[in-house]
């Protein structure tokens, strides 16, 4: 098979949980140990960090695989899902996988997978873990795909396990209460290894520190670990002062949504953790090198993003209630006339409570992404109406976008968001 036909294999052959949901989600490691065994356990071959979490842990992942190509690690970084290209997936010092590799990889292994029947995300774990194996990485920044005891990526053996924060989300599968959710994060933490929590409420810190006795894990929280100091200026820099007990350090973070500060202080955090309980070490003005470059470093995209100016348009893939709180009041804060929001949504959140967020002064531009699981744009027009936000839809996230441009002013300002696939969609829009 050449790329393309590999590709349509890869996403037409195997459930994929992004495209149609709960069909595609399988709620044990049965695949994933057959994928390991067939490929004689490539986590075994390279160190790992592992990232759970509701929202942060891919800012938290890019960020940390940045730090250590700065430092001369070689570095690879498996995240999902990915925006515009299916190599975004899998990288090492922030160059995708080869078109030629994923064609072999599939070649060589066809037969078995179609005996195995792995799932989209099964399969694309197992190909990163045994490229990172082939490739010799120093080590592996491995971020979960969703919750974390059951999850795919949780075969690896890390030197780190950190737990970014915990928000309802996915709750038809992880569970319905903050306490649940955390129950299943908190299954990425191992026996004598230390973990790393980022944000916590009671609740939720109950389980962690209960799991960690459990497996005999220093637990370290992120606060206690690092201080931050910020100004924001500009809205799309953080200007920031942290302070560890090792060092202070002045940084200017082109992720500058709100949220990121939370995601910033745990990346020092597992740094200065790792410094003391790995054979890494790293500098201060490596994390400082590492966070700055973190864009140019991994080619990260779609988090509180500057489209183009003139008029401006940001997009932002935070997509449940804890995501989008952190994102909307920012809107306000920036100067513009008009605010026009671009947004479309999966249909197994709980939309209500999302678009309950949103400003009732913008104009709206309800639209559809390009996947099965995206909620259809006249729905989400008739609950958006019934919360006092008005506009028109689209049934695709292009014709909304050149909609809002005729429609906007230099002055104004268009938002895209509610959705990962909403902002992927009209990344694709901008590149081509």
């Amino acid at each position: 098979m050449n790329y393309n036909e590999t590709l349509h294999f890869l996403f037409d052959s195997l459930p994929m949980y992004q495209r149609i949901g709960a069909a595609a989600y399988k709620a044990d490691l049965e695949n994933t140990n057959t994928l390991m065994e067939l490929l004689n356990q490539p986590y075994t071959r390279f160190k790992s960090i592992h990232v759970a979490g509701t929202n942060g842990k891919g800012s938290v992942s890019h960020m940390l695989a940045s730090i250590f190509q700065e430092a001369g690690f070689k570095t690879g970084l498996y995240t999902s899902p990915h925006l515009m290209d299916y190599r975004e997936r899998i990288r090492i010092n922030g160059e995708k996988v080869s078109e030629k590799y994923i064609c072999q990889f599939v070649e060589q292994h066809y037969s078995s997978f179609l005996e195995i029947k792995p799932s989209f995300f099964e399969m694309t774990v197992a190909m990163a873990f045994d490229y990172f194996a082939k490739e010799k990485v120093d080590i592996a920044i491995i971020e979960t795909g969703m919750g974390g005891r059951l999850d795919s990526t949780n075969v690896i053996s890390p030197i780190l396990s950190i737990i970014t924060n915990i928000a309802l989300d996915h709750t038809q599968f992880l569970g319905d209460t903050i306490s649940k959710i955390a129950f299943e994060k908190a299954g990425i933490i191992k026996s004598k290894t230390p973990v790393l929590i980022n944000e916590f409420c009671e609740d939720s810190k109950t389980v962690f520190i209960k799991k960690a006795k459990q497996e005999d894990a220093p637990i370290y929280f992120a606060e206690e670990i690092c201080t931050l100091l910020h100004k924001s200026i500009n809205p799309f820099i953080n200007d920031i002062t942290a302070q560890t007990s090792d060092y202070k350090l002045q940084i200017k973070s082109p992720l500058a949504g709100d949220y990121q500060l939370k995601n910033i202080a745990g990346v020092i955090a597992a740094i200065t953790i790792l410094n003391k309980h790995s054979e890494f070490k790293i500098e201060a003005k490596e994390i400082q090198k590492g966070i700055e470059n973190v864009i140019k470093n991994t080619n990260f995209m779609g988090r509180w993003q500057c489209i183009q100016e003139n008029p401006m348009i940001v997009c932002d893939t935070g997509h449940n209630y804890h995501g989008l709180s952190q994102s909307i009041p920012k809107l306000h804060r920036m100067k513009h006339d008009q605010l026009h929001i671009i947004i479309g949504v999966v249909n197994d959140k709980e939309i209500d409570t999302i678009l309950g967020l949103f400003p009732k002064s913008a104009h709206y531009y309800f639209c559809k992404a390009s996947i099965p699981r995206a909620l259809d744009e006249s729905i989400l027009k008739e609950k958006a109406q019934k919360q006092g936000l008005i506009g028109n839809e689209f049934s695709n996230v292009k014709a909304a976008i050149q909609s809002a441009l005729k429609n906007a002013k230099n002055e104004d300002l268009i938002f895209i968001g509610g959705s990962t696939f909403v902002v992927a969609d009209a990344l694709m829009v901008f590149n081509n």
